[in-house]
């Protein structure tokens, strides 16, 4: 008996599309002599769906489209996830089918209601009494398939252990239809998981998972195949969509390896995507972005050429009084080494015209509350250079507009948890592609991309200066990133607190600082654009700290 699993890349709310690639996948998986095909969670809506579950329409087109999908089904055992409603109830669900018919429904038990997943808002869970597995016809033999959907395997948090109720209940196999979002490394966690169960109840697993983006959210694809002693036999290309084909003859016989581990190619290739379905999913072509000649705007450059070409990036130089030459020269030899069109826009005139025409409105407002013009804040003639370059970007964005061009934002996930940037400014686009990367590792993955490329492409000198929004005479970034990088992460994905950082050697004056500063920043945050999940806590979705907060952990 051979089973597919069919990893693929669907887009929410494109019920057909997505109905129309299923059928492709069952297609193939026939063509390949699968007698079984297994497709991701939700795979009919996309994941996840969110408030359109809310839309009845929604959820009755969705199950339209099962029933078309189910009537071309022939004689393979198909496997799907879609949503069902029984009453006001919705369900995460799964449809078993064959031969133009559904054989079960089964829904999903365990609901996740942590970091990005809010599946109680939305789904009814499985009752246990009705956890067990479907009866299906293989060539003649009859055999039990245990299906469940994502979190029903990962049971550690709950009483109720799905897949230990299935295997008790009959089970042959086990399969588990998931759209596990991506962060580093939770490919090994998963396999983990997989061959402990499976050698735990003696059952093979079959795992698959969804592969693309959706808004910030990764799908990493990569399923796998375990025996029921443990051994993986088969896994699917990671970030690709891929199809895997297993005969049940090869367990017990391999025995394969993930392949090996590389943190800055795994990042790399995440962010590419995450980059690339963005576009391609909101029917936005082209990216601008605002060059400085630093390594967050470098790097955003390049994973921009990687995921979209680079006839489809245009560089923005928009240098003022204060910007060095030596970052002119590296951004332009940036856009040089990738190729794209580049354009440099001085903004020292718009910069100082905007400040006279303020100037005589400024003073009335002054006299009216009797404050005197030495106590202004100085930060505001620097913020107002990053929101002109801002509203360049932007204006290139609104104005092309049959080019279809959408701002990329450039900072770094240790800025915009610090709050150094500026609101309206260099916050300003509909993506962030770094705002899960920390400054240490944009530096990793500037390196990563040199090396892969096998050339010079970002320049050497992004590296070697110190960094500095060049926003006034002499300007450097007010922290040492080696010490305040690693701090955020802590902070921000370890929840680690400031007594506990102190007694690992942090500076205690470093340690309130940055601690005031994550909190005195949060409305920027609640205002930024959504940014690509990476780690296993990202600002956005997974990360919901009032703006009002006077606790002083």
């Amino acid at each position: 008996m051979k089973f597919a699993i069919a990893q693929i890349n669907v887009t929410v709310g494109d019920l057909e599309g997505n109905v129309k690639k299923i059928l492709d996948y069952l297609k193939k998986a026939v063509d390949i002599e699968a007698d079984i095909v297994i497709f991701p969670e939700l795979a009919i809506t996309g994941y996840p769906p969110q408030d359109l579950l809310f839309e009845k329409s929604f959820v009755r087109e969705n199950r339209e489209k099962l029933y078309e999908l189910v009537e071309c089904s022939g004689n393979v055992v198909g496997v799907v996830g879609y949503v069902e409603s029984v009453g006001e109830r919705l369900y995460n669900s799964a449809a078993v089918f064959q031969n133009g018919t559904i054989l079960a429904k089964v829904y999903k038990t365990l609901l996740p209601t942590y970091d990005v997943f809010d599946e109680a808002r939305y789904f009814t869970g499985q009752d246990v009494n009705d956890i067990r597995p479907v009866r299906v016809n293989v060539r003649g033999r009859r055999i039990n398939l245990g299906v469940e959907i994502c979190e029903d395997l990962w049971d550690e948090r709950y009483d109720v252990k799905v897949t230990e109720i299935l295997v008790k209940r009959g089970s042959d196999y086990i399969v588990n239809i998931s759209a596990s979002p991506y962060y580093v490394a939770k490919k090994f966690e998963r396999l983990k998981l997989l061959k402990e169960k499976a050698a735990q109840y003696h059952v093979p697993i079959f795992y698959a998972n969804l592969v693309g983006a959706q808004d910030e959210l990764v799908f990493d694809g990569q399923s796998m195949v375990v025996d029921g002693e443990g051994n993986l036999v088969a896994y699917g290309k990671q970030f690709e969509e891929d199809i895997i084909l297993v005969d049940e003859r090869e367990f017990g016989e391999k025995n394969v390896q993930l392949p090996p581990y590389v943190f800055e190619e795994e990042v790399f290739n995440a962010l590419v995507l995450g980059v690339r379905d963005y576009f391609r999913k909101t029917g936005f072509e082209k990216a601008v972005v605002g060059m400085s000649g630093g390594i967050d705007s470098s790097l955003t450059t390049c994973i921009a050429v990687e995921a979209l070409g680079k006839e489809n990036v245009i560089g923005v130089l928009m240098p003022s009084k204060y910007s060095s030459e030596a970052s002119r020269v590296d951004a332009k030899n940036l856009a040089e080494n990738l190729g794209i069109l580049h354009v440099e826009i001085p903004i020292q005139e718009i910069v100082d015209r905007y400040r006279n025409v303020m100037e005589p409105y400024l003073e009335m407002i002054r006299k009216h509350y009797s404050i005197k013009v030495e106590d202004d804040d100085p930060v505001a003639d620097e913020n107002i250079q990053a929101r002109v370059r801002g509203n360049i970007l932007m204006d290139i964005s609104n104005r092309l507009k049959n080019l279809k061009i959408l701002v990329l934002n450039t900072g770094d996930k240790t800025e915009v948890a610090l709050g150094y940037c500026t609101i309206y400014g260099d916050m300003v686009g509909m993506l962030d592609v770094l705002g899960d990367i920390s400054k240490l590792e944009c530096y990793k993955l500037a390196e990563y991309y040199n090396r892969k490329s096998g050339k010079q492409v970002i320049p050497e000198n992004v590296f070697r200066k110190k960094p500095s929004p060049e926003l006034k005479e002499g300007q450097i970034a007010p922290f040492d990133y080696s010490i305040v990088s690693p701090l955020v992460d802590e902070i921000i994905e370890n929840r680690t607190g400031k007594q506990e950082l102190i007694e690992k050697g942090y500076p205690k004056d470093v340690v309130y600082e940055v601690y005031s500063r994550i909190r005195r920043s949060e409305y920027k945050r609640w205002q930024a654009p959504p940014c690509i999940k990476i780690h296993k806590k990202a600002f956005s979705l997974g990360w919901r700290m009032p703006i009002i907060n006077k606790y002083d952990c």
